[in-house]
């Protein structure tokens, strides 16, 4: 494992990645990953979701030759997000935007000192 992902997979801490699980439960998969795999329109389209929503679920089909588990640790390094979580084949990512109504933006618990 790379140091930027160790990076990526604990920059939220416990407590912030139980609200946004909370968060995500209702949540419909925005993105799908399919026989094309990962790659370069994955990649934006993913992106675009978290630019709009900040917390978005990618689901991996059936047909889809992608390991959940390599996709947990590719996607959230290429999109510079966190993997929240990784349920089955659906992964829950979170990027915060910060070029969002302040009102739009998901507030996270504190971090403890």
């Amino acid at each position: 494992m790379s140091d930027k992902s160790k990076t990526q997979k604990s920059a939220l801490t416990n407590p912030q990645k139980k609200h946004l699980r909370k968060l995500g439960h209702e949540l419909n998969p925005l993105v799908m990953i399919g026989r094309e795999g990962i790659g370069e329109t994955l990649v934006e389209a993913i992106n675009q979701a978290l630019d709009a929503h900040e917390l978005i679920k990618v689901k991996i089909i059936n047909t889809s030759s992608v390991n959940k588990h390599d996709a947990a640790e590719k996607i959230p390094e290429l999109t510079r997000s966190s993997l929240v979580q990784l349920i089955g084949k659906t992964l829950l990512l979170y990027k915060p935007n910060p070029k969002r109504k302040k009102e739009e933006q998901i507030r996270l618990p504190k971090a403890k000192a």
